[in-house]
């Protein structure tokens, strides 16, 4: 089912088959590719990273250097061609009330250890844990995101100059209307129009470069009266100056400091890493989880020193970048630069773009993110995996991507313990010696473990009683811990028990009770993690 949605996801992009792709060697004709298509998404960071600047509270400079530097050192490092990074409003959201009550100069210090405990993670290999986030937490994911992305660009829908005030497209200014909203929106289908038509007729151009050129075109020959990106900030600037914080190098900054940059390192982590993951399924490349949590840590470090805001990776403009037919990491870098040519010397002929053109890009994004099949799915998968799915996606738009992420993750747990919990049970049957023999189904863990206790009949057994785990799996202290109470029961009744079948550290960990008779013929070996249990002497009190 995964790679069913994947599939019509790239299909809804209307990209190539991959199994027709070419190799990636820089050929003229795939250079050309990739070169238009950072141009592409270069021109989509513009209004992104001012709006989320804004977000921020801090100058529109820290946002576009943020996407400069960030995007660099990630297309060059990271640890999946194709991905774009940069300044993001999920990390904005957190970082607005730091700079709010302590300034600018705790946010450059705070990114600059967001980088190092990114770092700190990808050097530990904590990547590979984002492969236990299921399936409808990363539907979710990408729905909540989908709808993160239309609900920024209602921002550009409002009368320039108070478009800095409206965060996300949710807060004050006053909305356009009339001829200039009839026009926008015009602008904004003509915009999707081209982007669906083009490539029917040539893969020559990137349909979203060819669509915000044929509209830029025509809005700036007519003179037409809508919003420009010189209407959000002029983005006119130089080179990143290199600056060490102006933070006080005391335990009260760290104490001030540290709490956002773990939120936002977190942040960070799990959209990045969740891109890459959709992105790999889309350019059929594996693995790299946790090269790209050290490539973003180093990217935040360098950008914290360069008067940048940080970021991660974007969903949205790798979405562009990957339409587009950016298949290497020359993509990632020619939108970095791209970016920063913008910023020293084409500010005056980038500003005269209309928003509108932009807002058209970002709406296909949205139609091509947004898992359309999951609607219909919802009444063919159990009845919890639908409710993660919902959950996931609102708590993505009503709070952020991390908490999203981490309720999936747990409800599914949850759900998931549950119902192993549900299928312990036993088949029992007795002996021609007499014995009464319990073959145990299911897996005995924490969730379980009530549930196998009350399965035994003490006082009606006979004397000897053989519990057989071959169907069975011990998986935790808290099974060997329920299976110590059972046979501490049979032995105050003064019965004898058996246990069959389990691995050998489990049934050594038992006899250090000192209660059991276990029989340790065709015993599997299968791992257990009983480590702790030994160490502390939780288990039979030693």
């Amino acid at each position: 089912m995964h790679r069913t949605i994947m599939a019509s996801l790239a299909n809804r992009l209307a990209l190539p088959d991959l199994s027709l792709l070419p190799d990636e060697r820089l050929t003229p004709d795939r250079l050309r590719i990739e070169l238009l298509s950072g141009l592409t998404v270069a021109l989509a960071l513009v209004p992104e990273a001012v709006a989320f600047a804004f977000v921020a509270g801090v100058h529109p400079l820290v946002g576009l250097y943020a996407a400069f530097l960030v995007g660099l050192i990630t297309a060059l490092i990271g640890g999946r061609p194709g991905m774009i990074s940069g300044a993001t409003g999920a990390m904005a959201v957190v970082m607005v009330a730091l700079v709010a009550q302590h300034g600018v100069e705790y946010l450059f210090a705070t990114v600059v250890l967001m980088g190092l405990l990114q770092v700190f993670a990808g050097v530990m290999q904590w990547g590979k844990f984002i492969r236990l986030v299921p399936h409808p937490v990363m539907l979710g994911f990408v729905n909540g995101l989908a709808i993160v992305i239309f609900l920024a660009q209602l921002s550009q829908f409002k009368v320039p100059g108070s478009i800095e005030n409206t965060g996300h497209g949710m807060g004050g200014g006053e909305w356009l209307s009339g001829g200039q909203l009839y026009t926008m929106l015009g602008l904004v289908a003509l915009t999707m129009a081209i982007i669906w038509v083009m490539p029917r007729i040539t893969r020559f151009v990137p349909a979203p470069l060819a669509g915000i050129g044929v509209v830029a075109g025509l809005v700036i020959a007519l003179g037409l009266d809508v919003p420009r990106v010189g209407d959000m900030a002029s983005i006119q600037g130089g080179l990143p100056p290199f600056h060490i914080p102006a933070v006080p190098l005391t335990w009260e900054t760290l104490q001030i400091i540290l709490p956002y940059a773990i939120i936002l390192a977190a942040i960070g982590l799990i959209e990045s890493l969740l891109t890459l993951n959709l992105v790999g399924e889309i350019t059929g490349k594996r693995g790299g989880a946790s090269q790209e949590c050290i490539a973003q840590g180093v990217a935040n470090t360098v950008t914290g020193f360069f008067g940048g805001m940080g970021g991660c990776a974007m969903i949205g403009q790798s979405m562009i970048n990957v339409k587009s037919g950016g298949r290497t990491r020359v993509a990632g870098i020619a939108a970095a630069l791209f970016l920063l040519v913008f910023i020293l010397f084409a500010a005056p002929v980038i500003e005269l773009i209309p928003l509108a053109a932009l807002v058209g890009v970002m709406f296909m994004v949205v139609i091509g993110t947004f898992a359309w099949n999951s609607l219909t799915i919802l009444r063919k998968v159990p009845l919890t995996d639908a409710f993660v799915i919902l959950l996931v996606t609102v708590v993505t738009v009503m709070e952020d991507l991390a908490v999203a992420v981490v309720v999936g993750v747990i409800v599914s747990a949850l759900a998931y313990a549950w119902n192993n919990a549900r299928r312990i049970h036993a088949k029992t049957y007795d002996t021609p010696e007499g014995a009464r023999v319990y073959q145990v189904q299911g897996p005995l863990f924490f969730g379980s473990s009530d549930g196998f206790v009350e399965m035994f009949d003490i006082e009606r057994d006979p004397g000897l009683v053989i519990v057989d785990f071959a169907d069975s799996r011990v998986v935790d202290q808290s099974a060997l811990q329920a299976i110590e109470a059972v046979a501490a029961k049979y032995e105050a009744a003064g019965k004898r028990i058996e246990l069959r079948h389990l691995s050998r550290d489990c049934h050594k960990l038992l006899k250090k009770a000192g209660h059991l008779m276990v029989d340790s013929d065709d015993d599997p070996d299968y791992a257990l993690a009983v480590d702790y249990s030994v160490r502390t002497g939780i288990l039979g009190g030693h």
